[in-house]
């Protein structure tokens, strides 16, 4: 295993969960390339994480021996996709520990997965005999951050548009968490929904959401967590967490892209108004009016996602069969290791939490006044990939003030000597725009 010098005066535990991180990386092969003439160094798995041959190779196979459609055929080939694909819903529910498999509904991606939610408030709200929990209107809101991704501000956005409800939401501290000093002012009798990330994709901040939960259970309303970047990389209990619903998506946690997850309670979801018409979701259908399928078939209308849901499954085998509290461990660990390191870089100014406690392994930060498409280009030159830009969250970049980021996002086969290059190559871009 590479080994991790932790800064001084931080806990070290002899009993904490360990695996061989060479072994894991000889799992991914896009970990063997060259950019530019020099070893590739992936720091950009906030944004989409590498697939080892274990995925991979369940994806070919699936489609070179048991492609068929799913849920319609009594052929051997589609009761072997069906089965596959039915396996992967469970296997997904027991990773988060869901009480049922059926509470596991298969979506595009978490923006997908956010916006059934919100769909579901507005087509509950045209029901007269729709569940008053979704239905919205003039005097009604619905409370986000200002730590979101732009998925999970969108659709709200666009919801309050529809039903002339109102959109408030949490403050950043200049710390880069989330500000609950005015929580019973923000979460009220007249809050409907609440939507949080659970760890921020561009300041690595994992928000404690036990105090929001307590005060949304005390006013009636419901709870959605965006863990789109918290599943990859924690233990994740939907039991524990409390919420109503939590979303993550695929291409971030070992898995193909297209093929993501909005979890829900059972009983929510069944009395959510569908969002998609078309195949499959139906219980009937005449000219005059349609009846509709038991959650989960009531929100994955038409064909699935199929190969990417066995897929997905396969990554999770494989982050189980690693451990998920051996990756967090390895992660705090290398967050404590980059923000060290990067501490020693002069003008350098980190975004978000700059201590390993309460956050995940992405790191966004400034070089001086160098603007980040040059850091990147520069990096990239030297074979270290870094993402650049506003992350999809223009609204953190504006609390901090800039007009983008630069971001190093780490996960299970990163390692140190990859933050080191990353160090070394911050100091190239110095010496280009000194």
């Amino acid at each position: 295993m590479t080994s991790i010098a932790i800064p001084s005066g931080m806990p070290q535990y002899d009993d904490a969960p360990r695996f061989d991180v060479a072994r894991v990386r000889a799992d991914f092969p896009i970990l063997d390339r060259e950019i530019n003439g020099h070893p590739l160094v992936y720091l950009d798995s906030a944004n989409t994480s590498h697939k080892p041959r274990q995925v991979l190779d369940v994806l070919g196979e699936h489609y070179a021996l048991h492609n068929a459609n799913v849920s319609r055929s009594v052929h051997t080939l589609g009761t072997e996709a069906t089965e596959a694909y039915e396996g992967a819903r469970a296997k997904i529910a027991a990773f988060i520990n869901a009480p049922s498999a059926d509470e596991v509904v298969f979506t595009k991606n978490s923006t997908e997965a956010i916006n059934i939610v919100a769909y579901a408030f507005s087509n509950a709200s045209l029901r007269p005999d729709g569940d008053p929990r979704f239905r919205l209107g003039p005097g009604d809101e619905v409370v986000i951050s200002e730590m979101e991704h732009h998925s999970n501000i969108v659709p709200w956005q666009l919801l309050c548009e529809r039903t002339g409800a109102t959109l408030r939401w949490f403050p950043v501290t200049d710390q880069g968490r989330l500000d609950e000093s005015g929580l019973e002012d923000l979460v009220t009798e007249r809050t409907k929904i609440v939507s949080l990330v659970h760890m921020s994709n561009i300041l690595g901040t994992v928000n404690a959401t036990s105090r929001i939960t307590a005060r949304v259970r005390e006013v009636g309303a419901l709870l959605l967590l965006d863990c789109s970047q918290s599943v990859p990389h924690l233990p994740i209990d939907v039991v524990d967490l409390d919420a109503d619903y939590i979303v993550f998506t695929g291409h971030k946690m070992c898995g193909p892209t297209g093929i993501g997850v909005l979890w829900g309670r059972g009983e929510l979801l069944a009395v959510m108004p569908p969002v998609f018409g078309g195949g499959s979701m139906i219980e009937t259908v005449t000219m005059a009016r349609s009846t509709f399928a038991a959650p989960p078939a009531r929100f994955e209308a038409g064909t699935p996602p199929i190969a990417e849901a066995v897929a997905l499954g396969a990554a999770v085998d494989y982050l189980t069969g690693i451990g998920m509290r051996a990756i967090q461990w390895h992660e705090k660990e290398l967050t404590a290791y980059a923000l060290d390191a990067l501490g020693s870089v002069p003008d350098l100014r980190i975004f978000g939490p700059t201590v390993p406690v309460g956050r995940g392994g992405t790191i966004s930060f400034a070089l001086g006044d160098v603007h980040p498409h040059d850091v990147g280009q520069v990096l990239d030159s030297l074979g270290v990939q870094v993402r650049v830009g506003h992350h999809c969250a223009k609204p953190v970049c504006s609390r901090f003030g800039v007009p983008a980021m630069t971001r190093a996002s780490f996960y299970l086969y990163t390692t140190t000597e990859e933050i080191d290059a990353l160090v070394a190559g911050l100091e190239q871009v110095r010496k280009v725009f000194d």
